[in-house]
C-alpha cells in the first residue's frame, strides 16, 4: 500500500476510487455503497488487497470490485445465503463465494439487494455468536 493510502481512512479511499472512475462504474459503486449502508448502518468499510473496497460486519459481508465491463459485489459467504430474488449471477460454481455483476445501464433491484446484505450480516453475526459460546 502506498504511504499516502495508509494515512487515509478506508472510507476516504473508497470515495477517491469512486471519483477516479468518473463514469458509470463510479456511479454504480457509489449507489451500491449507499444501499449497503442503508441495509446495515453498522457496516464497517475497509480497504484491502491493494485497493478493494470491503464491507464488514462480524466478518466480511461483501467486496465492491470494479472492472472494465462490470461492477462486482462478491459476497464472502454467498453460497450459504438464500437468494430468492436470484441476484447472484457470477462465481456460482464455488463452495463459498457468490457474486453479482452489475453492467452499465442495468437497474439495481434495491430491495432485494438490501435483503441479501441483511442476510449476509445475520449469517456473520450468527457465526460469531456460535464462536463465543
Amino acid at each position: 500500500m502506498a504511504e499516502t493510502e495508509t494515512a487515509q481512512s478506508p472510507s476516504a479511499l473508497i470515495d477517491k476510487r469512486i471519483a477516479e472512475l468518473a463514469d458509470w462504474r463510479g456511479e454504480t459503486l457509489a449507489r451500491l455503497r449507499a444501499l449497503i449502508r442503508e441495509a446495515d448502518p453498522d457496516i464497517v468499510e475497509e480497504w484491502k488487497w491493494r485497493g478493494v473496497p470491503v464491507f464488514e460486519h462480524d466478518g466480511i459481508v461483501c467486496t465492491g470490485e470494479t472492472y472494465k465491463a462490470v461492477v462486482k459485489l462478491t459476497f464472502a459467504k454467498g453460497a450459504s445465503l438464500e437468494d430468492p430474488a436470484g441476484l447472484f449471477n457470477s462465481s456460482l460454481d464455488g463452495n463459498t463465494r457468490r457474486a453479482i455483476d452489475f453492467h452499465e445501464g442495468e437497474a439495481i433491484r434495491e430491495d432485494a439487494l438490501k435483503a441479501l446484505i441483511r442476510a449476509a450480516v445475520a449469517l456473520n453475526s450468527a457465526g460469531r455468536a456460535k464462536k463465543k459460546r
